[in-house]
């Protein structure tokens, strides 16, 4: 099963939020769906760096030109102090018109496996259809200090599955979370208890290093 089939990514605009692998899965989905043929876009509402061997698109006059040859694209505003790339220059209801798929990462968290978010995050755009939440598997049972951007917000008492359930479910927002970073039996475990905890919500898992997905 591809990652584009188990978290059913549908046409149009899809926000990816979280920690622990939101651009790896980005451009894990952009490649399979450019694969089948389709136009895709990779954008932020935030700030990510430039994918490396993705053509970048820093102008509505390079965005237009570049769709024409290449079915996987770049787009933002260069940050020359950083590198870092803040939103495109053109509207996201616009973007969709010109794509197939638009995949937004919608927030950061400094590559930490583990998120809390301010009052102001994530910045989904209204057009997303559908907003994937990534879990880094290597931040269960760590100290918050160390496993959570934005330790000080985090709210349950650990970071055990029990205590990232208890902070998914009350920032909601997401439609599927991607338990991700699980390299082995322990960590698919803890999936499964993160899963239960949620009652029914959909929770899948897998290793994006590996290739692997699987529903839990």
């Amino acid at each position: 099963m591809t990652f584009r089939e188990a978290l059913n990514i549908p046409a149009g605009v899809t926000a990816v939020t979280g920690s622990g692998g939101k651009t790896t899965l980005l451009i894990t989905l952009g490649r399979e769906l450019a694969a089948s043929g389709r136009s895709v876009l990779l954008c932020s509402t935030t700030k990510i760096y430039p994918f490396p061997n993705v053509p970048l698109a820093a102008s509505k006059a390079e965005l237009d030109r570049l769709r024409q040859k290449h079915l996987l694209l770049c787009a933002g505003t260069p940050l020359p102090e950083s590198g870092k790339l803040t939103a495109p220059a053109l509207p996201m209801a616009e973007l969709a018109e010109r794509f197939d798929y638009v995949l937004v990462e919608a927030d950061g968290a400094r590559g930490l496996p583990l998120k809390a978010h301010a009052p102001w995050e994530p910045a989904v755009p209204p057009e997303a259809a559908r907003v994937i939440c990534v879990v880094g598997a290597s931040g269960f049972g760590r100290p918050a200090g160390q496993a959570v951007h934005r330790p000080e917000l985090w709210r349950p008492a650990d970071t055990s599955p029990g205590g990232v359930a208890e902070m998914l479910a009350l920032e909601s927002g997401w439609d599927v979370i991607y338990v991700n970073q699980c390299d082995g039996s322990e960590e698919y475990e803890q999936a499964r208890r993160l899963a239960a905890a949620l009652e029914g919500r959909p929770v899948l898992a897998g290793s994006l290093r590996k290739g692997e997905i699987r529903c839990l």
